[in-house]
């Protein structure tokens, strides 16, 4: 049984990607295939991929959910929207010195005011008196990683988006997709390789560490996905023609496996808390194209599950010793479920 401690590694500061590359396919991309590591360049992504693919990609949309702002007695609030409820409400994280009460009014980017509702956890239900979305992009800032040391620019308000970003509801990007550019979307497409979406709009849990050592009591933060009748479709095919399903990133692997549950992918949309470690047993997913994730995280352990521990441990420190780019915008994985090895 594995512990928190075990999902720690030492990342040196420089090797946090504090700025994207200027060409999005221009990043590094190490496979992992058991255990062996290849160096390769992302454009090198369509060589290993096989007509009758399937590549599904999440088309969640960045929301400019942060905001700054100050209540009607003075007192200054940050603002960052988790999740937009109806097209009047949202739940919201509130930092302020005195936790606002129910029917305080904030005013918001000095623009527009919100009225607090009634706490639920950890959030704030947050009324406002127009459409939500268009008063977020008009007024709120792009929330980048904590670990991001400078403030939202116009080149993240455009690279922290992936190129297919559709369904607007997200707080976090899902960064494994921001390498893709479309002409290489337009190559993959004419090898034969089928692209297929879900939605799953990641929240600011995304972020949060592990704070407990013994994993069964971990409270994994909830998010919520769609998975489209042809996704699913495009996957059965797939799998009928004994090809892979890859994931494009953590988050589009957690709507597929979510939606896998009963044994067999299946349309929908829900709420998921599936919390994937060591021992999970994979039943859609099969390959995975991801970023190099923060230590002690979630994610650490999701692509421990999928790769195996050892061979995460072993292709990390690869990645430190060999200068890769880390977090969100920094270099990616293509990695085999360890199941393919283990069997052979």
């Amino acid at each position: 049984m594995y512990s928190l401690s075990d999902f720690d590694f030492t990342l040196p500061p420089e090797r946090i990607a504090q700025v994207p590359l200027p060409d999005r396919s221009a990043s590094r991309l190490l496979q992992l295939d058991g255990d062996r590591i290849t160096d390769r360049h992302f454009a090198d992504i369509v060589e290993q991929l096989q007509a009758g693919d399937v590549l599904v990609m999440n088309n969640t949309r960045v929301l400019k959910a942060r905001f700054f702002g100050q209540k009607a007695s003075g007192g200054q609030v940050e603002v960052l929207v988790e999740r937009v409820l109806d097209p009047r409400t949202v739940l919201a994280q509130v930092r302020a010195s005195k936790s606002p009460k129910p029917g305080t009014r904030i005013r918001l980017a000095d623009a527009f005011d919100v009225t607090t509702g009634e706490r639920a956890g950890e959030f704030f239900t947050l009324h406002f008196d127009g459409d939500v979305f268009a008063l977020i992009e008009a007024h709120g800032r792009l929330p980048l990683p904590p670990y991001i040391e400078h403030d939202a620019d116009d080149f993240d308000e455009q690279r922290y988006q992936t190129v297919y970003s559709k369904e607007p509801g997200a707080v976090a990007a899902p960064t494994a997709g921001l390498h893709f550019d479309q002409p290489l979307l337009d190559e993959l497409a004419a090898k034969g390789v089928t692209i297929a979406y879900v939605t799953l709009h990641v929240g600011a849990g995304t972020f949060q560490p592990v704070r407990v050592e013994n994993l069964a009591e971990h409270q994994m933060h909830s998010e919520w996905y769609t998975i489209p009748q042809e996704t699913v479709d495009a996957v059965q095919a797939a799998r009928a023609r004994g090809r892979d399903v890859v994931a494009v990133g953590t988050t589009s692997l957690r709507a597929l496996e979510s939606a896998s549950q009963s044994g067999e992918l299946a349309a929908g949309s829900g709420d998921t808390k599936l919390f994937i470690t060591p021992g999970y047993a994979f039943r859609t997913v099969t390959r995975l194209i991801t970023n190099f994730h923060l230590p002690k995280s979630t994610l650490m352990m999701l692509v421990s599950a999928f790769a195996g521990y050892d061979a995460i441990r072993k292709a990390y420190a690869h990645a430190i010793a060999s200068e890769y780019r880390f977090f969100s915008y920094g270099d990616a994985m293509l990695l085999t479920t360890h199941s393919r090895y283990s069997q052979t």
